[in-house]
């Protein structure tokens, strides 16, 4: 059975590769470098600031982009790129890895070991290829798994996850106890301690998962002084745990390249472990060292006899062959290091990066594991002997290209999975920090069982005295339509009212709150185009522009792990045939609603939004708290 189980997944996962390789071509095929830098996707021009003896006889280069340095980026760690002339778009390229990226320099290990002569006339750029190696690297885990799960003995998790094997625990084990967490994340903590094989915590919005998680992580890394993976899908949520597991004094190694450089991260970088390490001085002798050999190679012109050809060829041997040492030398440096490492991070696919590709671990922990592809998650788990899965299945699910893919199964997370097939292994985190009650109230009830509680200390928390933490403010019969523009939606009379409404809030909140402690403001809509209309409609709106600092607007997804004091949502949707698009993924509305600490605005069209029971009784509760209002209410007011 289990050997079906990851047939079909390695089916899917071929579905959604071709999907996405399609996407791909559709924004890159028969576009010029401008159009392609504007998605991301490339930088030009770009200049080569450094060269050296990289990894397998290869070269790295350090590579700066000149101009158009605001552009956002597409780039990531480990991507696969190609450096490119504008000369022959055709001949004039070399293909490479990124081992090393900031906002405006990146280091490739590329594929030749000494560049050509085109790179030292007219324009160089670098174009992202498209990301073969993460779906290679899967496809490999789900090879290797189903080769596992053909003898039951050699990996207990496979069978726990695919066929729902029973699960064990260790009951001789100390309570886990904390007066600094609440009753659910100390149970969490002892579910992870005790178990055996595996542990799901169930983390809502605003619960504290992640001091949860640390804690038992910091627990768990006494228990044997075992060694532990910790993996989430992104790199920002993986940022996120290496910051805070520093914070406890761990001993942590990043791999990887984090999303966002800081202090607390950059010590726990491998690169900065390893340069700090003794044995660097003389790995950097051998660096310069075959440098040196390669650069007196090259002053050998082409046109030349066979003494000369014979001596480049000898120099350029000796090069290759300090090339191998010097990768034997940080070989054992890395080991090392990560013979002393408590705890790796890395994301999904970083925990095969070819630098801990043979570690094995007591405990492998996956964060945000809702959001994680579950052909991804085999990729760490295969490595562990116990798995801890974190996340919440009702917030925001993994992006799926494929429509055929995502309908036959990749769309349920092995966290979903895990949550059917043994509920005896979950715990539910029930307090939350984050919201006001009435901001709370409805997610509770739809996604949560009515089981979360307000923590005393938000429970009531408002702006202001007399402030409605929770507003729904219905636009039926104001004739705001909502309007097509390219795959997305606009409507533009809802977002001229959201921003007016917001005004008028904004200069009564101004008579509370001094400047520099003025609350938080989040403007989402689930649709790029309304979005980028709000922000254009700020511009010109000088109450807010005043304010700007301390007001964001983006899409629903952008907002996902992150909180305001004031949450706006713009709906957007208003037709006669109450067609509502992809708001009917209520997942989603549920990151929406619980972004906000403590008041949550609600615009819609309630004629339009009503035909949809979550809507309906969304609109119900909000009128159960005399929350809701007409649009007409605030119109020539």
């Amino acid at each position: 059975m289990s050997k079906e189980y990851f047939k079909k997944l390695q089916e899917l996962l071929d579905s959604e590769r071709k999907a996405d390789y399609e996407n791909f071509l559709k924004l890159t095929e028969n576009t010029s470098a401008a159009d392609r830098r504007t998605l991301g996707l490339t930088w030009y021009p770009v200049a080569i600031r450094n060269t050296e003896v990289g990894r397998g006889d290869y070269l790295n280069i350090e590579i700066e982009r000149t101009t158009h340095q605001d552009l956002s980026q597409q780039f990531r760690f480990g991507s696969a790129v190609v450096l490119f002339s504008n000369h022959d778009a055709k001949t004039d390229r070399i293909e490479g890895t990124i081992t090393h990226l900031n906002r405006n320099k990146m280091k490739v290990n590329l594929r030749v070991d000494e560049l050509p002569d085109w790179t030292r006339d007219g324009k160089l750029g670098v174009d992202l290829l498209f990301d073969n190696n993460s779906y290679d690297e899967m496809q490999n885990a789900l090879k290797q798994a189903m080769l596992l799960s053909e003898d039951d003995s050699k990996n207990r998790l496979i069978q726990i996850l695919t066929k729902g094997d029973k699960t064990s625990f260790d009951r001789e084990l100390p309570n886990f106890v904390s007066d600094k967490l609440n009753l659910s994340q100390q149970e969490a903590i002892n579910m992870i301690l005790s178990a055996d094989d595996l542990a799901v915590i169930h983390g809502p919005p605003g619960t504290g998962k992640t001091t949860t998680l640390v804690q038992a992580i910091k627990a768990l890394s006494k228990q044997d002084n075992q060694k532990i993976l910790v993996v989430a899908p992104s790199n920002t949520a993986v940022d996120l745990l290496t910051e805070k597991l520093s914070e406890e004094g761990l001993n942590v190694i990043r791999v990887g390249n984090p999303a966002r450089v800081s202090e607390k991260l950059i010590h726990a970088t491998l690169d900065y472990k390893m340069a700090g390490h003794p044995e660097m001085k003389s790995i950097k002798a051998l660096k310069k060292q075959a440098n040196e050999y390669k650069n007196m190679a090259h002053k050998y012109k082409r046109s030349f006899g066979k003494a000369e050809r014979d001596q480049r060829k000898a120099l350029f041997d000796e090069a290759h062959k300090i090339g191998r040492e010097i990768e034997n030398a940080e070989r054992y440096l890395m080991d090392n290091l990560f013979d002393h490492a408590q705890i790796i991070t890395a994301t999904l696919v970083g925990a095969n990066h070819y630098t801990v590709k043979s570690l094995k671990y007591k405990a492998v922990v996956i964060d945000e594991a809702g959001q994680a592809l579950e052909p991804a998650c085999w990729i760490p788990i295969l490595k562990a002997e116990k798995l801890i899965l974190a996340g919440d299945h009702f917030q925001l699910p993994p992006t799926i290209k494929s429509g055929d893919a995502g309908r036959n199964g990749l769309s349920t997370t092995l966290l979903e999975k895990s949550i059917q097939l043994h509920p005896e292994n979950v715990v539910l985190l029930n307090e939350q920090y984050r919201m006001n009650n009435q901001i709370m109230g409805y997610s509770s009830k739809v996604f949560y069982q009515d089981k979360l509680a307000a923590n005393q200390s938000v429970a009531n928390h408002i702006l202001f005295p007399g402030d409605e933490p929770l507003m729904f403010i219905d636009t039926a019969g104001c004739g705001f339509d909502e309007k097509a523009d390219g795959t997305s939606t606009t409507n533009p009379e809802e977002a001229v009212f959201l921003l007016n409404h917001l005004t008028g809030y904004v200069e009564e909140m101004e008579q509370y709150n001094p400047a520099a402690k003025f609350p938080y403001i989040g403007v989402i809509s689930p649709y790029k185009q309304q979005v980028h209309l709000l922000k254009e409609l700020m511009l010109s709106n000088p109450v807010l522009m005043a304010k700007a600092d301390k007001i964001s607007i983006n899409t629903i997804d952008s907002f996902q792990g992150q909180e305001r004091d004031i949450i706006y949502i713009s709906l957007t949707r208003s037709n006669h045939e109450g067609a509502i698009g992809f708001l009917s993924d209520t997942r989603r509305m549920n990151v929406a609603f619980t972004r906000a600490k403590k008041k949550l605005v609600v615009i819609g069209d309630g004629s339009t939004l009503s035909r949809f029971a979550f809507y309906d009784d969304f609109m119900k509760y909000a009128e159960g708290l005399n929350a809701y209002h007409s649009a007409w209410e605030f119109i020539n007011v």
